[in-house]
């Protein structure tokens, strides 16, 4: 049997370019975007982040078209997703992996009981001992759980951060959600993800095809409910496994994406 090369790189740069310019004349379009290292390169202070000009142009031009709509789906709290989107009042917002959402003006309460308060106070104060005792990691505050980034150790440091957090959660309840991120490892008092906001997303915008890019590993969960036969499209950043049908490398190449959907897009209204 004669084996089949895989394709190569500029194969498969033109199979998405084909699918993006298919993608553009769908007759409602939502395109959900991860920030973080998708929109944003990475940086040490997380409120500094901003999507690459190249981006934003494009999105702006994006959301000026007529049914077709730009949200964006993060495991930041929502508090810090409107500060680094630079979100106006009419955004669309999937904050902390899907449990916090705003559809423009329209907020969602989190209602969190009072065992799921109880069970929050006590992890912060586990999470927080063990950071402040882990120079180098660093605590977040979501609105229902706590991050520890571990992004400013070094090499192979983490997975013992990660170790030491997660025997801490545990002692204090055994049913977190827990999510391993890039250089994070996040533990909630209640569950949601990323392909949950997405479906939420596609239910309020009636939109019949979806472009999700993501970089990390919670990331997958959107890429999971896409629906590629029905013309939907998944876009993975960077290396690692996925169940997204394609891959770019970096923030520029989403920001080139962008623009040829945007032009694309254009050119069929």
């Amino acid at each position: 049997m004669t084996e089949t090369a895989p394709p190569s790189s500029t194969e498969c740069a033109i199979a998405l370019a084909d699918a993006v310019k298919t993608l553009a004349g769908a007759e409602r379009l939502l395109i959900a975007l991860d920030f973080d290292g998708t929109l944003a390169p990475f940086v040490d202070r997380p409120k500094a982040a901003r999507a690459l000009p190249e981006s934003t142009a494009a999105l702006t031009r994006l959301e000026r078209m007529p049914q077709t709509w730009v949200a964006f789906v993060s495991g930041r709290p929502l508090s810090s997703l409107e500060i680094v989107t630079e979100a106006d009042e009419d955004a669309l917002l999937i904050g902390s992996h899907g449990v916090e959402i705003r559809f423009g003006r329209d907020g969602v309460s989190l209602d969190l009981s009072a065992e799921e308060s109880a069970t929050l106070a006590r992890l912060g104060e586990v999470l927080g001992a063990l950071v402040e005792a882990t120079p180098g990691t660093r605590l977040e505050v979501k609105p229902v759980g706590f991050g520890v980034h571990y992004r400013l150790l070094e090499a192979g440091a983490g997975a013992d951060v990660v170790a030491a957090a997660s025997r801490a959660a545990a002692g204090v309840s055994g049913s977190l959600t827990v999510r391993d991120g890039k250089d994070i490892v996040e533990f909630s008092v209640r569950g949601a993800d990323k392909g949950d906001g997405i479906e939420r997303l596609r239910e309020y915008t009636g939109a019949t095809a979806v472009l999700f890019a993501g970089d990390d590993v919670t990331d997958e969960d959107g890429f999971r409910v896409l629906r590629p036969g029905d013309g939907d499209v998944g876009v993975k950043v960077g290396d690692g496994d996925s169940a997204a049908q394609y891959r770019v490398t970096d923030e520029k190449a989403i920001s080139a994406l962008l623009t040829l959907l945007a032009d694309a897009r254009a050119a069929h209204r």
